[in-house]
Formats: C-alpha cells, structure tokens, sequence
C-alpha cells in the first residue's frame, strides 16, 4: 500500500512539473503545439463584422446559413487568426470575431460579401490563373467561365461504385433542367479536357471529361477516400444556393478593455484562492492544508490544459475557471466531514481516511455529474461565450474530481504513515 501511495506520489509531481513548466508565460513549443495561451476578442481585442445575409431565394435557411458560415471560415483562415468566433445571430446574420486583427479594411476585404459555385472549363490561351481551394497554391492550367453556376446544381452526394469489398466513393451532380442543358454543351466540347469546379474563385475540383453527358447526371470519381469524397461534396453543397451577405455592422475593439479585464480576472482569481486557502486551513487545520496544496495542482493543470487544448479565454471563460475553484474544495469538505464522523466513532486515522473517500464519493459523484450535464447542455445548446464558460467550467470539474480523490487522499494516505500522522486532526 506505501509502495503505490509513493508511486502515485511521484506521478503527481511530474505531472505537476510538467504542468507548471507549460503555464510559464511564453512556454516551450514541444514540437506539437504552440504553448501560448489563446484570448478571445474581449480580452485582446480586435475586429467584430456584423454580416446580413439575403434569404429570399433560400428554400433552407439553416443550411444556407452553416454554408456561408464554412465559406466564411474558409476566408477567414486567410487572414491567419488563430481562434477566429463564426457565429448564427438571429435569423439572418452571421458574426464574425477576428482576434488580434486591428485592420478593419483588410478583413472586409479578404472576408469580402458573396460567393458562388461557378465550372470553368480549360483554356490555355485566354483563360486565367486560380489558385487550389484546399492548399491556396497554383493550380495547374488556365480557366474560363461558363454560364453553369451552383444555381443550377440541385444535389451532391457521396456513392460508391465497384464490387463490395472493391467499391471506391464517387461524388453524384445532379442538374435541373437549365443546367442539365449546359452541362451537355459543355461536356460535349471538351471531351478529354478538364472541366474545373470553382467555389470562391478557387478550384476545389478540376475532373477530366471521358464522355459526353446529356442527361444532368454527373459522376466525379478519383477519389482517394471517403473524406476526400466527403469534402469535395460538402463544397459542391456549399454553393448549390448562394446566399448573398452584405456588411451590417463592423467594430473595433481594442486591447486596453481585455487588459483590464485580464486583471481584474486574475485578481478576483488571486482573491478567491487566498479566501478559500483561509478557510480550509481555518476549518480542517493539516486536512485543509492538504486540500490547499490539491488545489494549487489543480490549478496548475487545468491552467496547462487550457493552453494544450487550447480553450479560447473570454471573460465568460474565466468566469467559468474561477467558480471551479470554489467547486474544487467541495468534493475535500465532504470527505473531510465523512472523516470526522468516522474518528468520532473511534476509529483510527488510516481507517477514517479510507471510509471518508468511500463513504463521500457517492455524493461527490453525483454532484458533479449533474453540473457536468448542466456544462453539455450549456455547450451545445448555447453560443459564444456560454460554450467558453460552460468549457471552462467542465474543465475544471473533470479535474477537481482527480485533485480531490486522488491527489488528497494520495497525500493523506503517506502522512497517515509516517511521523506527520499525530498532526492530522479534525
């Protein structure tokens, strides 16, 4: 038994080491992960676009809506922010929170208000230069407009030809009647050419046409896998209906609101920490000291994971990070008070520290596991900066329960064996 309390000593601390090594401000880069801590845009400031979008020829606005915001997104990548917010408000807008961005200009620009599926066919001559949808480089050859746009194409979807156990996905267009004209010109022109599919501005896929197809129904194959088939189709659904957005509204915000707030944070977080320090020790004396230093590990790593994930930090975000830390004593205040009532019967204290953590887990359990619920319900349900306080939040009760049932009973358990023993009282 001291042989494993000492094992699990020991990987608590280099769990805390290596923790406490990822929270130095300005951290190591590991390799795998840029170690910096990610603010959201009221803490670092930044640009916020208002986009209105037209939904009149929209036959699903949900769709049409999650399709401006992946085209968006897309954009957005452009501009190199690392944790960009793209978000439904209302029925008919979409906002967009640059972080970091201060040129208002730049982003409307690069964002820009519309977009369209639009086949190009080849033409080394007089077509033009584009650039690959995925990779943003050149793509190889020259392109030139047609009349067939995404308006025309109905539906995209992801089948499989060959034998079962042989079968490769292909992606399906299928054409309404306007377009099922076109595409009959157009693939009865350019046999053996290459007919690019162009979302954006930028090719997303260019297939070579074998044969002419007269009745709107095409067959994209070549692809490598499904996800390969299952991105070219979400694209092609992307611009089946384009829906126009204009600029509502646009707002800079700057940093000197995120650096007070980032102060304030910490010192409501400091004070907190010290309240909850002085309480303990006040109440359970060598106990509460314990619980303390569980704590102080627990806000080492859930501090790390914060940077590891990463979790963009809003005010709401730390919110949720500061109301856990109170959360993080109360599994230890039910084990201590289950201790207690154990030594009042007489037992010793190795026994009263093993059926205080019994005896206390059913309650601690099932209070966490309700605020838990209430912390998914609040994430896939809420928005913006519910989902950073419901993340935060989760977060930190995930690993409240370890610091709480692990780390404290772990170094309870050690004293318990040892001189400290006669200093463990309740």
């Amino acid at each position: 038994m001291i042989r494993r309390n000492l094992i699990t000593l020991i990987v608590i601390l280099m769990l805390t080491a290596l923790a406490v090594l990822v929270d130095i401000p300005k951290g190591p880069n590991l390799g795998f992960t840029d170690l910096k801590a990610h603010l959201g845009l009221d803490l670092q400031g930044g640009t916020q676009l208002v986009y209105q979008a037209d939904l009149s020829g929209s036959t699903d606005h949900t769709k049409d809506l999650n399709n401006l915001i992946s085209v968006f997104r897309q954009r957005v990548d452009g501009l190199g922010v690392s944790e960009p917010t793209i978000q439904i408000q209302g029925a008919d807008q979409v906002i967009i929170e640059l972080p970091g961005i201060k040129d208002i200009d730049q982003a409307v620009k690069t964002i820009g208000s519309t977009y369209e599926l639009v086949f190009m066919t080849e033409n080394d001559t007089a077509g033009v230069a584009l650039n690959d949808y995925y990779t943003g480089n050149p793509y190889p050859g020259k392109w030139v407009a047609t009349d067939l746009t995404g308006k025309e194409l109905t539906s995209s979807d992801i089948q499989y030809q060959g034998q079962q156990m042989s079968s490769e996905p292909v992606v399906s267009l299928v054409f309404n009647s306007s377009g099922r004209e076109k595409f009959s010109k157009i693939t009865t022109d350019n046999i053996n050419k290459r007919i690019a599919i162009v979302l954006d501005n930028k090719i997303v896929s260019a297939p070579n046409v074998q044969v002419a197809i007269t009745d709107g129904n095409a067959v994209i194959t070549g692809m490598a896998n499904v996800q390969e088939a299952s991105k070219l189709s979400s694209r092609l659904n992307e611009g089946m209906l384009p829906v126009p957005a204009r600029l509502a509204a646009q707002n800079s915000i700057g940093a000197s609101l995120g650096s007070d707030s980032i102060k304030a944070s910490l010192l409501a977080g400091v004070v907190g920490l010290i309240l909850v320090a002085i309480f303990m020790i006040a109440l359970y004396r060598i106990p509460g000291l314990v619980a303390v230093i569980a704590l102080a590990i627990y806000s080492a790593i859930v501090m790390a994971l914060f940077k590891l994930i990463p979790v963009t930090l809003t005010l709401a975000g730390i919110a949720g990070f500061i109301l856990s830390i109170g959360m993080a004593v109360d599994a230890n205040i039910l084990i201590f008070e289950r201790m207690r009532e154990e030594l009042r019967t007489g037992k010793t204290i190795n026994l009263a520290i093993e059926e205080g953590f019994k005896r206390a887990w059913s309650s601690i359990r099932d209070s966490n596991t309700s605020s838990l619920l209430t912390s998914a319900i609040l994430f896939f349900l809420g928005t913006g900066s519910v989902k950073g306080f419901a993340l935060t939040l989760a977060i930190g009760i995930l690993i409240s329960l370890f610091t709480a049932v692990t780390v404290s009973r772990n170094l309870l358990m050690i004293m318990s064996n040892t001189r400290l023993k006669r200093f463990i009282h309740l």
